[in-house]
């Protein structure tokens, strides 16, 4: 393959790529991100090719091992195009069938379709699932078109005709129309993404830099990593195109080490742009150079903070530093002008240059414009990323995309934001999701992380687990943070172990708003978000705690008591012998005692009793 040098070139590389693909009548995909990859994804997709290779068909039928499809509870995800017939939960047994019926005789295996819950009814076609159906799959969409490791894909699916129509315009033009998209970024602050580039394009120096943060850390957050694992070369032509505009001659993706596919397709799809003339010296032949490394973070939460990020590039300790009188855009690495934005907003950059910034504009809410992918986890049906628009309702993701609660139980609250985002009840399920209404809710956008919680969860003690993880990811340079959070955390534990006083909330409270208003970064100050919002919405759970040494949900432990039920035990001993505590005393066929001192309240004994003989009070 020789280098492509012009713009020419590129169409007629695609040209070319687009007749050999034509000669397939059918193409099998098979879903290979890392939630396919945990259900055995490879297997299936070794037994497509031997499958194929034995009856002939590797000629006729394309198997492509994509991207994640979003759908991770249906995993692993097999379609066939062009019909785009959608399987769920395919098996390496499935695989003979599937050739049989559906590719040689062009008939549907029907226990592999996706049932509708209400209905009943299986439905064939991807985009008729009410899953996608009221998606709007703008970057999420290729993933299910390219194999990320295959730079051809991309390029077929007009891959880089975005870079060359860029190179033909000036940085202040490009810049304006990103500003006019109304591009905001998708790592949680929301700042306007033409402003930032103009701020670092007028920065004074030679020397300039590009950054993609991938270091995405919020718990059931996995957006960023399946968009760098499942389409690379989207955010490394957003890149192309950001540094052209700002003047930088040097990129860096920073991935967190625990998402080694994403750190290997990101590596491959660089190599294959550098060899194919994307990356380098002179490229399209505009005189432009650019390129970009790979680089591994440790893992840390705080370093998704943009200053925290660079030093830990730099090979310091992860810690971020005041930015209030000198932006990274005028001192980033290396003391040099620096843009850095997150996986998703350097992917929506292709989408706006090639369909312009009116279309991309009329997506959305007044200040918040574009699709925004999320992960929608907990206690929903259809678990897995969603790309919806902004403007659309929480109960609209919940409920139309997400099937509702997986359990029968009531909807009691979600979480948008990851750890440093607030709990948002049942009255804000017709709240509009973009960045103004979610923070005046009293939650944010973040990254795109969102927890559904049913009447099981206990609010104090989800406010006291997220706390906990904060306060280990702190990086402990500001005292708000690192003592503020600790503390705050030893109030809610004391809430939960029946040790809370009428002036714990009040002290809480007024810990919280000094944590946010003082705190260095955006982790301390977003820290108290779980605390104050569910004080807010759910103040009651916390005065019940306090009051009644009772917990609602019936979740802290401490609260709770196991009592068996004198007219219900047969005393047939199973509980006893259950039990890891030996808590639990009583003769065959007599009634069984528990001994409060000494039971942990683990439920073990209750999950056992078939006689429904344990009550939880």
């Amino acid at each position: 393959m020789k280098k492509i040098k012009t713009v020419k070139d590129l169409k007629n590389y695609r040209e070319d790529i687009m007749k050999e693909d034509s000669k397939f009548n059918k193409i099998i995909t098979v879903c290979g991100g890392t939630g396919c990859h945990a259900y055995g994804c490879q297997l299936i997709k070794q037994k497509f090719q031997q499958e194929l290779k034995k009856l002939n068909l590797l000629d006729k039928v394309a198997l492509k091992f994509t991207g994640c499809r979003g759908f991770c509870e249906k995993g692993p995800i097999v379609t066939i195009l062009p019909k785009n017939i959608f399987y769920q939960r395919v098996q390496e047994s499935d695989v003979p069938e599937i050739i049989k019926e559906t590719i040689l005789r062009e008939k549907i295996v029907k226990r592999l379709l996706y049932e509708d819950p209400i209905s009943k009814e299986r439905i064939v076609h991807m985009e008729e699932i009410p899953f996608y159906k009221f998606q709007n799959r703008l970057l999420l969409g290729q993933n299910g078109f390219i194999e990320p490791d295959r730079i051809q894909d991309y390029i077929a699916e007009g891959g880089y005709s975005a870079l060359a129509k860029a190179l033909r315009l000036s940085g202040e033009n490009i810049i304006e129309i990103i500003k006019k998209s109304g591009l905001r970024g998708r790592g949680g602050a929301g700042f306007p993404t033409g402003r930032k580039w103009e701020s670092c394009r007028q920065a004074k120096g030679e020397i300039k830099y590009i950054i993609c943060n991938c270091d995405e850390g919020d718990p059931g957050a996995y957006m960023d990593r399946s968009l760098l694992e499942g389409n690379p070369h989207s955010v490394i032509e957003g890149m192309i195109i950001g540094a052209f505009a700002i003047g930088a001659k040097e990129g860096y993706i920073y991935v967190r080490h625990e998402y080694p596919l994403a750190c290997k397709n990101a590596q491959i799809a660089i190599e294959q742009a550098r060899e194919f003339g994307f990356l380098g010296k002179n490229i399209l032949g505009s005189g432009f150079d650019f390129d970009i490394k790979v680089a591994k973070g440790g893992g840390a939460f705080v370093c998704g903070e943009s200053t925290a990020l660079i030093a830990s590039l730099e090979g310091r300790i992860g810690e971020p530093r005041d930015k209030q009188h000198l932006h990274t855009t005028e001192s980033g690495l290396w003391d040099r002008p620096t843009n850095l934005n997150n996986v998703e907003t350097w992917a929506n950059v292709p989408l706006i240059i090639n369909k312009g910034a009116e279309w991309f504009y009329r997506i959305g809410t007044e200040k918040s414009k574009g699709t925004k992918i999320f992960s929608l986890v907990g206690r929903v049906k259809n678990t897995g990323l969603v790309e919806v628009p902004m403007g659309i309702t929480l109960r609209e993701i919940i409920f139309d995309i997400g099937g509702g609660l997986s359990n029968g139980k009531k909807f009691k609250a979600v979480q948008t934001g990851g750890p440093s985002g607030g709990c948002l009840p049942a009255d804000s399920l017709d709240l509009e999701v973009d960045y103004e209404q979610l923070t005046d809710a009293g939650s944010m956008m973040g990254s795109g992380g969102m927890i559904v919680m049913d009447e099981t969860t206990c609010m104090v003690d989800l406010a006291k687990y997220f706390l906990n993880f904060l306060k280990e990811e702190s990086c402990g340079k500001c005292l708000p943070c690192r003592e503020g959070i600790k503390r705050m955390l030893e109030i809610l534990t004391d809430i939960t172990e029946g040790r809370g006083t009428k002036k714990s909330l009040s002290l809480l409270e007024e810990l919280a708003t000094v944590v946010a208003d003082t705190s260095l970064c955006g982790l301390g100050k977003s820290a108290p978000n779980p605390v104050l919002s569910t004080l807010r919405y759910f103040r009651d759970e916390y005065e019940s705690h306090i009051r009644d040494k009772k917990c609602p949900a019936g979740v802290c432990a401490p609260l709770l008591r196991y009592e068996i039920l004198a007219d219900c035990c047969k005393g047939c001993g199973v509980c006893l012998k259950t039990c890891p505590y030996n808590a639990i005393s009583g003769k065959p066929k007599q009634i069984h005692v528990i001994n409060q001192d000494i039971c942990a309240k683990c439920g073990s004994c209750r999950a056992v009793c078939k006689f429904e003989a344990i009550q939880l009070s």
